[in-house]
């Protein structure tokens, strides 16, 4: 239990994996093994072992193999794309495919390939979600090199999915041809959580977006 501003099980979370894969060499990401099991599973996993209580139901974003994803007993939502879209549009398209499908107020998004996010990041970012309610919750993470300044992580977010006006204004500005969700983000009434060099373990926030980081990380102490 938690004193946060948002109730217990009202944050549905969800797993990025619907990318294509480009710097691993078109793999499917999510699926790739790392210490026994499949990238997106540890993200999974981190999701559901939250701290506070506040992650209710969670799902996976994928666009490929989805049985395989099926198979983790958990809903699979592909890209939701609006009318005149192509396809692989970047992950606002998962955004909006959790949007569609939430039925929770609120929707946590996290990328499949960053498998040591912190245990508290759902409280942490609950923390910020007074009244009156913003529309995403941003976070900066520091790192691993404590010198440099905490950068914004745009693939980790709290969005109020009972905002009714979100879904459209994500679709409208896909169908602009917007694809960045950094500046997507800098147009909505955002608050951003802040994860310091002092409160962030090593590697938590490390992102393996080739086969050799992945290999790296699967060799240092997990964080």
């Amino acid at each position: 239990m938690t004193d946060s501003p948002i109730a217990p099980g009202a944050i549905t979370g969800l797993v990025l994996a619907g990318g294509q894969g480009l710097r691993m060499g078109g793999a499917d990401k999510g699926l790739q093994r790392f210490r026994s099991q499949p990238l997106a599973l540890h993200a999974l996993q981190r999701l559901q072992a939250q701290q506070g209580g506040l992650i209710g139901p969670v799902a996976l974003n994928a666009n490929r193999h989805l049985p395989d994803y099926a198979a983790w007993g958990h809903p699979v939502w592909p890209d939701a794309l609006p009318e005149g879209v192509p396809a692989h549009p970047g992950p606002l398209a998962g955004f909006l495919a959790g949007l569609a499908h939430c039925t929770t107020p609120w929707l946590l998004v996290v990328p499949c390939d960053v498998p040591a996010f912190p245990l508290n990041l759902a409280m942490r970012l609950a923390a910020l979600a007074h009244a009156p309610m913003p529309a995403a919750i941003t976070l900066r993470a520091a790192a691993d090199d404590p010198a440099a300044p905490p950068r914004l992580q745009p693939t980790f977010g709290l969005l109020h999915a009972a905002d009714p006006g979100l879904r459209d204004n994500l679709s409208r500005f896909l169908q602009a041809g917007g694809r960045k969700v950094g500046l997507w983000l800098a147009g909505l009434d955002t608050r951003t959580q802040v994860f310091g060099p002092g409160d962030t373990p090593p590697q938590a926030f490390t992102n393996l977006n080739t086969l050799a980081e992945l290999q790296a990380l699967e060799h240092t102490r997990h964080p």
